[in-house]
């Protein structure tokens, strides 16, 4: 069970952290909550777990960056052909 509490934020704190809570798709208080547990150290979002962002990207092909600036020159050069 959760205890109730009211706090208060100045204007300019308040707008920005209902948007980043509009922006995550949550309630203002549920953001304020989130804040809380992580600050404590008692994180439960399933957020938390920072393994979730290992081999984001990886497709299993090629590695990218070992040719980054053949495949920037030929992005722009599709984009804008030499006459």
């Amino acid at each position: 069970m959760m205890a109730r509490t009211q706090i208060s934020l100045p204007p300019e704190n308040h707008r920005r952290a209902r948007r980043r809570a509009a922006e995550l798709g949550i309630s203002l208080a549920e953001y304020i909550r989130r804040l809380v547990e992580r600050d404590l150290g008692e994180a439960t979002a399933p957020s938390a777990d920072i393994s979730v962002i290992f081999g984001l990207g990886d497709s299993g092909g090629s590695d990218v960056a070992t040719h980054k600036h053949d495949y920037v020159g030929e992005a722009v050069d599709a984009l804008h052909p030499r006459r």
